[in-house]
């Protein structure tokens, strides 16, 4: 009987220690901090490698300029590689819009602001979280 009783802690103990670590979420404090104007509105997302430069992120912000910045915060986002993307929406069609050359017409950026000469790739932008963060985005 008592190795019953011990067969049964020692499972429900493994089974709700391992759930307290799978719902372990933190937070993502984005700031970007030199929009060139005021003019629309800051789309911010963040992605996975699954949904990176695909459309949507897994959570998505939208937030207008103010006093030259702008600062949103991700709650409850789960362990893992994510990148942030942040597009500078001036005319709020949300979406990027670009020169007949192909080069963008609004300002952009992302995670780690890599120097690109080409279309980013999540490795480019990638973090892991593994604590909350604050991410500071430059155009």
């Amino acid at each position: 009987m008592k190795t019953l009783a011990l067969f049964i802690a020692l499972t429900l103990t493994a089974i709700f220690g391992y759930s307290q670590d799978k719902s372990e979420t933190f937070t993502i404090t984005v700031k970007v901090d030199n929009p060139l104007n005021d003019n629309g509105h800051v789309l911010i997302g963040l992605h996975t490698v699954d949904t990176f430069m695909k459309g949507q992120g897994v959570q998505n912000a939208k937030e207008k300029v103010k006093d030259g910045k702008v600062i949103i915060t991700f709650e409850n986002v789960t362990p893992g590689d994510y990148a942030i993307m942040v597009l500078h929406d001036e005319n709020d069609n949300q979406r990027m819009d670009l020169e007949a050359n192909g080069m963008p017409k609004e300002s952009y950026g992302m995670s780690n602001n890599p120097m690109l000469y080409g279309p980013p790739t999540f490795t480019d932008a990638k973090f892991e979280l593994t604590e909350s963060k604050e991410i500071v985005i430059r155009f």
